[in-house]
């Protein structure tokens, strides 16, 4: 797919912004990517692991924590901001993306496994957005990824993501990736949605999140939805993922421990020992 001239736009909301104003371009359709455009003295932060390919002209840093810290502070804020990283099961480093250069310079950050990159502007969405713990991908310099701690025992316990979650705060633009197809819904004032634990990608700091007991003991034993609905009351809005990847990883992982059925095939398992497939 041929790279396209034009770029979205951060909007310049005020003068006391405090992060990074970038530009990006999101390609792809299963396999997903986003081409950040950076101006020089800009910087862009990356999730260990994310990056795919930069322009000559970038200087590419490992830093401790999420880089809100790096500007003053001592070796204890740089490591709290690192631990906060570490409790919500991501790296303790981060890479730093800087245009070292002159001119316009681009960094292309790609997602680890089918699904959709979605592009959250925190400013408009109220400076901070919750997500699932291994949501987040990359974002421009000055955003704060740290730490959500689930109040409720019950949401904790049984919400499919555990009492920690990641919260995104700051005025800039973050990238977060989900599995399979992501659509956002919004809530009006008091609207209810009841969705799937594991479906759930993220949602603004207004939005009220708990669980619900499916109930019915037909529903609760023989309904394979498990025992739980994650309720989210409004307003605000919820984005939703088709494809939570602990449900693609336990199909392929049934796929290749159990005896699959040949489709179609009169050869049957003789066709497997054929074409190599009859380990």
């Amino acid at each position: 797919m041929p790279i396209l001239p034009y770029f979205y736009r951060s909007k310049k909301y005020s003068i006391m912004q405090k992060a990074h104003e970038i530009d990006y371009r999101i390609y792809g359709e299963e396999m997903q990517y986003v081409d950040v455009e950076l101006d020089p003295g800009e910087t862009a932060m990356a999730e260990s692991g994310a990056f795919m390919m930069m322009d000559d002209g970038i200087q590419m840093q490992t830093i401790f924590g999420d880089g809100t810290q790096q500007q003053g502070g001592g070796f204890m804020n740089k490591l709290f901001s690192a631990g906060k990283r570490l409790l919500t099961g991501e790296s303790l480093f981060m890479t730093a993306f800087t245009n070292t250069g002159q001119g316009k310079k681009r960094v292309a950050f790609a997602s680890p496994y089918p699904g959709k990159i979605i592009a959250l502007d925190l400013y408009e969405l109220g400076g901070k957005v919750v997500c699932q713990k291994d949501a987040f991908l990359c974002a421009a310099r000055g955003v704060s990824i740290g730490i959500e701690f689930q109040r409720r025992l019950g949401t904790g316990l049984f919400g499919g993501e555990g009492f920690i979650m990641q919260k995104l705060e700051g005025d800039g633009m973050a990238f977060v990736h989900a599995g399979g197809h992501v659509f956002q819904r919004v809530l009006l004032d008091g609207e209810t949605l009841r969705i799937d634990t594991g479906c759930l990608v993220a949602y603004t700091k207004d939005v009220d999140y708990d669980i619900q007991f499916v109930g019915g003991i037909r529903n609760t034993i023989f309904g394979g939805e498990g025992l739980f609905f994650a309720t989210l009351r409004g307003p605000g809005k919820v984005w939703i993922q088709t494809l939570p990847v602990s449900r693609l990883a336990s199909r392929i992982l049934a796929y290749g421990t159990v005896n699959r059925k040949e489709e179609g095939s009169l050869l049957g398992g003789l066709g497997n020992l054929l074409d190599g497939d009859g380990r």
